[in-house]
């Protein structure tokens, strides 16, 4: 089977469970954005000199994958989501996530104040991330303000992920 399925011709596009909504509907956009940070995560995981850090990034990589597939689940489907097998965030990943920032926040090395993007190649794709995560967040409040279920959880990672990033590009 072609990836070029055409069916997107139209200018709509397949949510979970085959709900059909136009590409420039607030899920997809959530979801796309979502997308677009784990893209982000992939240069800051290639460009890392450090095996902690590209372990790191690539744990935070795999929990988009399900974040992004519960963002694109229709709120009429998400029994079925619920009822699936499908990975989902859970609360352990905040959890990991707060003791990173705990972790990160307790290294003397942070300087005080705003970090300029740039030092190296790997601090700036960093920071990208960092600013992708934001915007995916923003994305995420956009989303629920529509009336669209978009669980704490979700808003609470997204959150920490980029409090997460920022301290690993001012840590490095």
């Amino acid at each position: 089977m072609s990836i070029a399925t055409r069916t997107g011709d139209d200018g709509t596009t397949a949510l979970m469970f085959n709900r059909r909504v136009s590409k420039n509907h607030p899920r997809v956009i959530a979801s796309g954005t979502i997308d677009e940070l784990n893209a982000a995560l992939g240069l800051a995981r290639a460009s890392a000199n450090d095996v902690k850090d590209a372990a790191i990034i690539f744990a935070e990589q795999q929990c988009l994958i399900g974040l992004m597939g519960e963002l694109s689940t229709d709120d009429a489907d998400r029994p079925r989501l619920l009822a699936s097998k499908l990975h989902r965030l859970q609360p352990e990943d905040l959890a990991r996530l707060d003791a990173l920032v705990a972790e990160l926040e307790s290294n003397k090395k942070i300087a005080p104040g705003w970090d300029t993007p740039g030092e190296n190649l790997h601090h700036a794709h960093l920071h990208l991330a960092r600013v992708t995560c934001r915007r995916a967040e923003r994305e995420c409040v956009s989303l629920r303000a529509t009336g669209a279920q978009v669980p704490d959880l979700i808003l609470h990672y997204l959150n920490r992920l980029s409090d997460a990033l920022w301290l690993l590009a001012s840590a490095g």
